[in-house]
């Protein structure tokens, strides 16, 4: 519960602090008091959005701190997962600084506004007579039914498989896409490479196949001219080894006059020993050099594929082939691979599918078990407030599995007998909407851990006996809360447990609104004033006092009978 709100510096307030009461509060006060006001700035613990226009003093911050017992109440996860120092006391600050930035901190640990916003709901609920329009949406009217039914967790379950399928279905049908691309290119990629494949290229291949190429197509003339230059030194009749063996002879007889004639015999020795082996090597090679029409054919055929294959890839080596090769086969594999991955994606789509049906169905059961529930309460109890023939009735339909589940519900009201229910926000005013709201909100009250529930002037549109019951059904929720009301209605200004008056000072040179608790004379006269005027008669002061007197013994004991 809000035991304690500190504002500082905010719209009209100076400086405020407000320490509520476990039960029932009350909060009154003249039209314009500061009484929006106060929610507004209660609005900023839940993460609404600042404004520097709210600064009472531009050149000083803005501080709005409220301090919560929260013992007894089962979010310590929810502090656990946004990473909050837990207490049973927790303490909200917002700060607004007059260049316009905002500051929020929980258990003095900064966070942002989502944050605050997920901390804030599950202290503190805030209903306004304008958000009745809320009910005639679909979306709240399911997390009405899902709140009913206790849902938090398997709807959290719910939502936690919705996005895994989401999450594996995405991911199938982007490799799908990819798959269709890929396999666009596939059947040509497939033909280049089993082209390069065919040639079965080597490295060095090109520069041997061009060099065999120029042997054989000039065969007969290295032929030719091999056997001139073997002639040329080893002819039998006269020939360069004959006369170099001459030249040997000569030089060895004259060797043993003088060693320089020895050392000119052994240079032409070796001379003749290279010549020699030169002449075997010539012979060798004439040898070897073929006319052969068919190898020539067979090498220009080689060497025409290679040169085809450069010139279709637009490269120029054997080196730059090999490395195209590689990547087609890259290509091609991955597509070979596609089916593989493809299945491994689909199954694990339809597993996380399987899955999400079957928590959609868990989620589906519980909430149709509530519906007739649901109906039945809301109904009863527009006939306490002033409704006698209102019906409420929830309908039910299945569809696709979508972010919330596979329901779709419909809040069908009719207000008179004899007419068919029809869509809420079609049928319902204004004041059938409060009270519907009002209702909604009454069965709620416990199937939800909130500490915190205000309303403010939710009983527009209403007097009489029928704002007796608004104010017995307060009574009765505050019995597990704590409530906080604004209100216009002497009859339920009367159950407060306690009441807080909200007014404007006029005494210093600027006006603020203050807020203090009235003691039990005091709330005679303020309940006097919201029933006769500002100069109510002793009657009426008489009234108020045995009304306030009645309402401390129902405080005691008071319960709703559904």
């Amino acid at each position: 519960m809000l035991s304690n709100l500190l504002i500082q510096n905010y719209a009209l307030i100076e400086s405020l602090e407000l320490s509520p009461n476990g039960g029932l509060n009350i909060i009154t006060g003249e039209t314009g008091a500061g009484k929006s006001i106060l929610l507004g700035a209660i609005g900023l613990l839940r993460g609404n959005r600042a404004d520097t226009k709210v600064l009472w003093d531009p050149s000083k911050k803005c501080i709005i701190e409220g301090q919560f017992d929260i013992s007894g109440y089962f979010i310590q996860t929810l502090f656990e997962e946004e990473e909050i120092d837990y207490d049973t006391t927790c303490i909200i600050r917002r700060e607004i600084s007059p260049s316009g930035k905002s500051r929020a901190f929980v258990n003095d640990t900064p966070v942002n506004l989502e944050t605050l916003r997920r901390v804030g709901s599950e202290l503190m609920d805030v209903h306004s007579q304008h958000d009745s329009v809320l009910l005639g949406s679909q979306e709240y009217q399911l997390q009405i039914v899902d709140t009913y039914a206790q849902n938090t967790a398997i709807l959290d379950r719910y939502k936690e498989h919705f996005r895994e399928f989401r999450k594996k279905q995405e991911a199938y049908d982007r490799l799908q896409a990819e798959a269709k691309e890929i396999r666009k290119e596939f059947d040509y990629n497939s033909f280049l490479l089993d082209e390069l494949s065919k040639g079965r290229f080597q490295a060095n291949e090109q520069t041997e196949l061009e060099r065999e190429l120029t042997t054989l197509e000039n065969a007969e003339e290295i032929k030719q001219r091999l056997v001139a230059a073997v002639g040329y030194l080893n002819n039998p009749e006269q020939s360069i080894l004959g006369w170099m063996q001459s030249v040997v002879g000569n030089l060895g007889a004259i060797s043993t006059y003088g060693t320089e004639y020895a050392q000119l015999r052994d240079r032409v020795q070796s001379c003749l020993i290279e010549l020699k082996d030169v002449v075997a090597e010539l012979e060798s090679e004439g040898e070897s050099v073929e006319l052969d029409d068919e190898k020539i054919a067979v090498v220009q055929e080689r060497l025409s594929l290679l040169y085809n294959l450069q010139k279709k890839h637009n490269v120029t080596t054997i080196a730059d082939l090999l490395q195209i090769q590689a990547s087609l086969e890259q290509k091609v594999a991955k597509v070979l691979n596609l089916d593989e991955d493809l299945a491994a994606a689909q199954t694990a789509a339809h597993q996380a599918w399987e899955q999400l049906e079957y928590t959609a169905r868990e989620l589906s059961d519980s909430r149709k078990v509530v519906l007739s529930e649901i109906d039945d309460l809301v109904t009863g109890l527009l006939a306490d407030l002033g409704i006698p023939n209102g019906r409420l009735v929830v309908d039910h339909q299945l569809g696709k599995p979508g972010s919330q589940g596979i329901d779709t519900v419909s809040f069908l009201f009719s207000a008179n007998k004899g007419m068919q229910p029809r869509q809420l926000r079609e049928v319902a005013s204004g004041g059938e909407f409060s009270r519907l709201m009002l209702a909604v909100k009454y069965i709620l009250a416990n199937k939800r851990s909130l500490p915190t529930i205000i309303f403010d002037e939710i009983d527009t549109g209403i007097s009489g006996e029928i704002a007796i019951k608004v104010g017995n059904m307060m009574l009765d929720m505050a019995h597990g809360h704590q409530l906080i009301a604004i209100t216009h209605l002497h009859q339920i200004a009367a159950k407060g447990n306690a009441h807080y008056f909200v007014y404007k000072d006029h005494s210093a040179d600027r006006t603020v609104s203050r807020i203090r608790q009235l003691s039990t004379e005091e709330r005679v006269q303020e309940i006097a004033q919201m029933i006769g005027g500002a100069k109510p008669s002793k009657a009426i002061v008489d009234n108020a006092r045995e009304l306030l007197s009645q309402n401390m013994t129902e405080r005691t004991n008071y319960k709703l009978d559904l």
